[in-house]
Formats: structure tokens, sequence, C-alpha cells
């Protein structure tokens, strides 16, 4: 589950999805997570890996000020563990399709990264498949959450 920092504002219902048989390593996302960086409140959708319900790997898509965190998220100091989005990849909708194949194509390597190579081992392609299908759906129902907490003065446009 996310680390919730004071501060923080989560808008609608998080989901919690499994990607092992075991449950132990799971997905999340929360449909708006807002916060505030360098004086600015941003946020959008946030979709996180954890392991034993420790967060290890999360992908924080807020439009410009979107990043990621990997090699194990430091809930402490998380600068240490932010990742800038690759070039061009801005718009929240680029953002969750590109957080989406990283965590398709790479979550076992990003779990091994993180020290967490036994956990990596328990990922089943078949739960990770239903996993992201369950957050494009979980998305998809909430709506375009963002929209709002930019009208209603949450996030900066």
């Amino acid at each position: 589950m996310a680390v919730k920092r004071d501060g923080e504002k989560y808008l609608g219902a998080e989901l919690r999805v499994p990607l092992s048989e075991d449950g132990q390593v799971a997905a999340y996302v929360w449909p708006v997570r807002i916060v505030v960086i360098r004086g600015l409140a941003c946020g959008g959708p946030t979709i996180g890996v954890d392991v034993g319900n420790q967060e290890i790997m999360r992908f924080d898509c807020h439009d410009t000020q979107g990043h990621w965190h990997a090699g194990g998220y430091d809930s402490s100091h998380p600068t240490n563990s932010q990742r800038a989005m690759p070039d061009g990849v801005v718009a929240v909708a680029d953002q969750l399709e590109w957080s989406y194949n990283q965590i398709r194509e790479n979550v076992c390597d990003l779990l091994s990264e993180a020290n967490h190579g036994a956990a990596s081992q328990k990922v089943s392609p078949k739960l990770l498949d239903a996993a992201l299908e369950s957050i494009k759906a979980h998305l998809d129902a909430a709506g375009d959450m963002r929209s709002q907490a930019i009208a209603d003065k949450l996030i900066a446009a």
C-alpha cells in the first residue's frame, strides 16, 4: 500500500490485487494521490508494488511532475529512490501506459534490484496480467478524478 506522508491526500478507493499466489507480492492503485512538490500541489493516479505490505516501487502519474520510485522505496527520504519518467512521457495517460509496461515487463527485475529476489520468483504471469487489467478497469470506473481535483483547486493545473 502507498506510504501515506503528512499532507498528502488520496481520492477514490484503493484497489489491491495479488501478483503472487500467496498474496505477499501485490499491486495497488489509488485513482488520485495529491502531494506538494517544491511548493506545487500535484497529483494523479499512483500505482505501486508491495512485498509483504512494504512498498517496493511506485509510479506517480502526475503529469509534468510525474516520476517513479524503484530500487526499494525509501519512505523516510523518497527522493533517494525517485526516478524521472522517460523523455516525452508527460501526459498522465502516457505515464500510465509506460508504468503498466514497466510492471508487465520488468517487475521481477525491479524486485530483484530492490533486494527482493525471492519475491520476484513468486510473481505469477497469470496474476500479473489479471492485476494490470483490474487496475485499468478500476481507474476507468473511477473516471477522471484528476480533472475534478484540478477544478476543485486541490491540484495546480
